[in-house]
């Protein structure tokens, strides 16, 4: 017959439904009771003795974000027993993604775990025994199926209706055929092959072939055994020799918070981890790979039983811990010494809970990454790293899938990209040959690295992806599977191909998702303040300790540093989860805000004395007090003057002269140190922009709506006033439905202007700025990221200097020319842009105009982003180098305490160029005291350090503050003098 006279493809399809379908030789309907539950859900223990109703299959259930138990019960028939049984269970499943819809996690009646019900997993082994009962209790939870637009009531239960989700659609015992569900694989992996191949590949036809000569015996009855030796050649021919290898890796990528809440979150860890657990029995040869130690804490706080078959599973190497942090977070936001303590915090976990050390740190989802990393993952213990978000770069695809990332103090660490372009893999013929394809090393590096299992809400590998992965595992067409562990994976790339990777060098920026620097003020300004308040929790406690012998409050901190860690999660901290997550976030923050103060309060107690001082917890001196010290403010000589030059308000003190025009906007900052101009024109000038994102609302910001702006120019009130020797200007305007109050403030002596901004911000799909365009020519702009710095063109070259249009800064950016720079510098935001103006046809230098974003209003996926009064403080900082600029960075986020007693610092930089990120006591609890710092400008230095108390030596660890000669010899210290070089971090541990 014409090849060409009818699809071929799809009657094999058609073939396969068939076949699948035939899998179940019989079927038992199961008795079914229910108890809806009017509350947040209970324990197993609390539910099982309440009264469960009579509950029909086809039934409604669910409201949103309820839990409903039903309890399936009944016997096997006696034409059933000997056959292989199953129980099948379908919720009221739906054809969207697992994890996004109904769950539910199964429950033998003495309480004990089976594993979850899921869309793809919608079965469970049948445990009846001799007694042939069935005995099962689900809880079922009806989250809603969000999408991925517009704005929902369903975010929240709080405006979410109590209208059914869900139809219980099945509740079945029943006897599977095992020769017809092989069959199936055996057509499913050949088919799905046969199909991707080339129309011109000759073992495309072979395959379709065999395949039809199979559907034509299948036509005739379903003759199971004789279709499956004709397929048989068929998965016999092997792979080439110079195949491709793929490490096929189960995993389950399991947000710790998105389109639904935390405690969702526990339950689906509960129920995915289960899946793998009873998936193992089935499959031993599967490795799971599972990162994040606040998911397995929450298992063994909440399923004890789970969490001891987690640990002997881990212990026989079937789930391997893999990243070594607390979870899997955003790396641009986060400050350098939460970078640190994810590390440290995951590391002990699993060290402690597990008895594993990850050499892989793992995060194949968040929004680029830090350039101070690198160093971090190294002096952490590991070796290897792994992402593959940046695939999802709009502009530029990444040239590379393994290589080595080079951080910004010149470490560097084995990097992988999986070329499959995911981490919710099928092992499908697809994925396999796309991977292969898109191995961008390909020549000297021969294989990659495939996550498989459904993932972002969880459910993990199921049986189907392992049957594909034995046939594919050597087999003519595709790559060689092997399913191993990722140490396994990276292991056998470093020995191939670590002499020839090529170096990729500084951040790895996202070019995507630009939005999420911005989006959901309260989760920046309160991960910001927490890291700052857990900082000088630390430092005071530490302090108080070893001065007055006062009880370090180590559970305490640890306690709120692994909750900050949590909400510095890839979708709570960037903005991009459901309005209940960032609710109950903002709650957290301000709790973890009192109870922080608090601590603070009490160690400031502790060190007792008397009359006025301020307690400094920078690493410089500010305003003549110490830093990480206590001492009395010395005042700024000299006044402001604040005068009207007609329409004008100008105001001096000596350094700066400021000139305001009638509306309040600021247009002209004059040094007269340097008898300068700062602007180049009108500044601390608010500015909206349309902000409707194709597709990702809270993730995105895009460049077309930047080139259409409103100027807020206008001022219904202005007032000025010299109070304390201070002088202020406060602004406010209005624009359609929000209300803008900004603040100016120039101090005696002062060399920076201190400014504000408060919004009663009610816009929608907009995106608030601020402007401040810069007298200086700056072809790159300097950022502060953790532990140092990045340079960021301020032109658009290339497309990889055009693709940075929104880039994301910690606590300063500076930019400037040879003579002169400039510093903006901040305490509640992230997002910014740098752009060169236009000269037009005038001669000279191009300003450069320097933006903070201060709001976004996205609609999905929470529709009421923002909405609310925030306030922004920031400072221009004219005539400042970087130095200055880190400095003031510092400066603007900690403000100096009252207090009573002069303390003296017990550590201090005495010489050379060094910063004290963090001083507090050791984790192992033994009271050694532990400094870190780092090299803040990208250069080689001398430090000279002088210790406040009494010591025994001081010793260079790495992180988990061990011994380590490696890391020990990095950093030489000796007699006091440590060296650093460019942005080098050290870890000291000084024992008393």
């Amino acid at each position: 017959m014409h090849r060409d006279l009818y699809d071929e493809p799809l009657r094999l399809r058609r073939v396969l439904e068939r076949v699948r379908a035939a899998e179940e030789a019989d079927a038992e309907p199961l008795a079914i009771t229910a108890l809806a539950l009017d509350t947040e859900p209970e324990p197993f223990a609390d539910v099982v003795g309440r009264p469960f109703a009579p509950f029909a299959v086809g039934s409604a259930w669910g409201p949103a974000w309820g839990t409903t138990w039903f309890r399936l019960r009944g016997s096997v028939p006696e034409r059933m027993r000997g056959a292989r049984l199953e129980l099948a269970v379908d919720l009221g499943f739906t054809a969207v993604q697992p994890g996004f819809q109904a769950e539910g996690l199964a429950y033998r009646p003495d309480g004990s775990v089976i594993k979850g019900v899921e869309p793809r997993t919608a079965h469970l082994p049948h445990e009846g025994g001799d007694a042939h009962e069935v005995d099962v209790y689900v809880e079922a939870a009806s989250n809603p199926t969000l999408g991925w637009r517009g704005p929902t009531p369903l975010g929240d239960r709080t405006t979410a209706d109590e209208e059914p989700l869900y139809r219980f659609a099945r509740a079945d015992l029943v006897a599977v055929d095992e020769e017809v569900r092989a069959l199936g694989h055996d057509l499913e992996a050949l088919l799905e092959l046969a199909v991707r191949l080339p129309e011109d590949e000759p073992r495309r036809h072979r395959l379709l072939t065999g395949l039809l000569r199979a559907a034509d015996l299948l036509d005739g009855g379903l003759d199971a055994p004789a279709a499956r030796a004709v397929l048989r050649p068929l998965l016999a021919a092997p792979a080439t020799a110079s195949a491709h290898r793929v490490s096929a890796v189960g995993h389950a990528h399991i947000d710790s918070a998105w389109l639904w809440p935390v405690r969702e979150t526990v339950r689906k860890c509960a129920r995915t981890f289960a899946n793998v657990l009873a998936l193992a029995e089935e499959h031993p040869e599967l490795r799971f790979a599972c990162s994040s130690a606040q998911q397995y804490a929450w298992v063994q706080e909440h399923q004890p039983g789970l969490w001891e078959r987690i640990r002997a599973a881990v212990a026989d190497g079937t789930f391997v811990p893999v990243g070594g942090m607390w979870v899997e977070s955003d790396t641009n936001l986060p400050g350098g010494e939460s970078m640190v303590r994810q590390l440290v915090h995951g590391g002990r976990f699993f060290r402690e809970e597990l008895g594993v050390e990850c050499p892989e740190v793992w995060l194949p989802d968040s929004f680029g990454y830090s350039g101070s990393l690198p160093q971090l993952v190294r002096l952490a213990g590991a070796r290897w790293f792994l992402s593959q978000k940046l695939s999802w770069n709009q502009t530029n695809p990444f040239p590379h899938s393994t290589f080595w990332w080079e951080g910004i103090d010149g470490t560097r660490v084995l990097t992988h990209f999986p070329p499959a372009d995911t981490y919710n893999g099928e092992i499908t013929a697809d994925e396999l040959l796309r991977g292969q394809r898109q191995l961008r090393d390909s020549g000297p590096a021969s294989r990659a690295l495939l996550p498989f299992g459904y993932g972002d809400g969880g459910g993990g590998p199921t049986r189907e992806m392992l049957e594909r992965a034995a046939r594919y595992a050597d087999l003519e067409g595709v790559p060689r599977v092997v399913v191993e562990s990722p140490a396994e994976f990276f292991a056998g790339a470093e020995e191939e191909y670590a002499d020839q990777a090529p170096v990729w060098s500084g951040e790895m920026y996202l070019e995507y998702h630009r939005g999420t620097y911005t989006s959901q003020v309260a989760m920046k300004q309160g991960n910001r303040r927490t890291e700052h308040l857990l900082r000088e929790a630390e430092l005071w406690a530490s302090t108080a300790a070893v001065r007055t012998g006062a009880a370090y409050p180590h559970e305490a901190l640890e306690r709120l540093w692994r909750s900050a860690l949590l909400h510095q999660f890839h979708d709570i901290l960037p903005g991009s989860s459901i309005a209940w997550v960032h609710r109950e976030a903002r709650e957290v923050y301000a709790r973890m805000g009192a109870e922080l103060e608090g601590i603070v309060d009490t160690s400031i107690a502790a060190l007792g004395g008397g009359g006025e001082v301020a307690f400094n917890a920078g690493p410089f001196a500010v305003d003549g007090v110490p830093a990480l010290g206590s001492g009395p403010v010395r005042a700024a000589p000299g006044e402001v003057v604040l005068e009207r030059d007609g329409d004008d308000l100008v105001l001096d003190n000596g350094v700066l002269r400021l000139r305001l025009d009638a509306a309040g906007v600021l247009t002209s900052v004059h040094d007269l140190r340097a008898e300068r101009e700062v602007l180049a024109g009108p500044a601390h000038l608010l500015q909206l922009h349309p902000d409707r994102p194709s597709n990702w609302d809270a993730w995105d910001i895009e460049p077309q709506h930047l080139a259409h702006r409103t100027d807020l120019v206008e001022a219904d009130e202005l007032r000025a006033e010299v109070r304390g020797g201070v002088a202020e200007v406060v602004v406010v305007r209005t624009h359609g439905p929000s209300r803008f109050e900004q603040r100016l403030r120039l101090a005696p002596g002062a060399g920076r202007v201190e400014l504000e901004t408060t919004v009663n911000w009610q816009h929608r799909a907009t995106l608030l700025k601020v402007a401040f365009p810069l007298a200086v020519h700056a072809d790159r702009s300097s950022a502060e990221v953790g532990f140092g710095h990045v340079h960021r063109p301020t032109h658009t070259n290339t497309s990889w200097d055009a693709a940075r249009f929104e880039i994301c800064a910690h606590r300063w950016l500076h930019v400037g020319d040879a003579s002169y720079g400039v510093a903006l510098v901040n305490s509640t935001t992230s997002g910014h842009d740098v752009t060169r103006a236009g000269a037009g046809e005038r001669r000279g230098s191009a300003p450069t105009t320097v933006r903070l974003s201060l709001c976004r209003a996205p609609g999905f996926p929470d529709p009421d982003a923002d909405r609310g009064t925030h306030t922004f403080r920031y400072a221009l900082v004219p005539g400042a180098d970087i130095a200055e600029a880190v400095r003031e960075g510092y400066r603007a986020n900690l403000p100096l305490r009252r207090g009573a007693a002069a303390v003296e610092p017990l550590v201090a930089v005495a010489s050379g160029r060094a910063v004290v990120e963090a001083v507090k006591l050791a984790e192992d609890r033994s009271g050694d005291v532990v400094v870190r710092l780092y090299e803040p400008l990208g250069g080689r230095t001398s430090v000279r350090l002088r210790f406040g108390f009494e010591h025994r030596d001081v010793e260079v660890v790495d992180l988990h503050e061990r011994a380590d000669a490696e890391v020990a010899a990095l950093a030489p210290y000796a007699d006091g003098v440590l060296e650093l070089g460019p942005f080098q971090v050290v870890t000291l541990r000084v024992r008393r």
